[in-house]
């Protein structure tokens, strides 16, 4: 009978570690991301971001909801299944944001600046994407991204 209660008080520590993670607010794995520039003008640049890449239903619920903070040079990517219209909101989101909307080709379709922390305001991707880019607000109008620049990720197939 010890060893059955032991056993019991034991149980939540074999919960997968990406759940408790997730669940805390905990960043997933680190992935790079390249947002390009200009990239067919006279002045292309690449800047390098770190993502944590949200690939199922439940991370794409949850997102940067509860965070506090996201290092400057840090990212949140949502991978959809499919190329489809995307609804986005700043639910219990404290940070305020800039959304990048891209295609599956790694084209930056439309960006939404400056998203406002704790609205349920809807935020559309004004057509079909297959991902979006959170960063925080102001890093898109500092580094001059627009639509028509390109992310290169391994998600995407030029």
């Amino acid at each position: 009978m010890a060893l059955l209660l032991a056993l019991c008080a034991a149980a939540p520590l074999v919960f997968p570690q990406n759940a408790l993670a997730l669940e805390a607010g905990a960043p997933a794995a680190l992935e790079n991301l390249t947002l390009v520039t200009d990239p067919k003008g006279a002045h292309p640049a690449d800047h390098a971001l770190s993502v944590e890449v949200m690939r199922t239903e439940a991370e794409r619920e949850h997102g940067l909801m509860d965070r506090r903070y996201l290092p400057a040079d840090r990212g949140m990517l949502f991978q959809f299944d499919k190329v489809q219209n995307v609804l986005m909101w700043m639910k219990d989101t404290y940070i305020p944001l800039d959304m990048i909307f891209i295609s599956r080709d790694g084209v930056v379709t439309h960006i939404h600046e400056n998203a406002e922390p704790m609205s349920q305001a809807i935020i559309s991707s004004n057509g079909p994407v297959y991902s979006v880019l959170e960063v925080n607000a102001g890093f898109a109008r500092k580094i001059g991204l627009k639509p028509g620049d390109l992310v290169r990720h391994s998600l995407f197939k030029p």
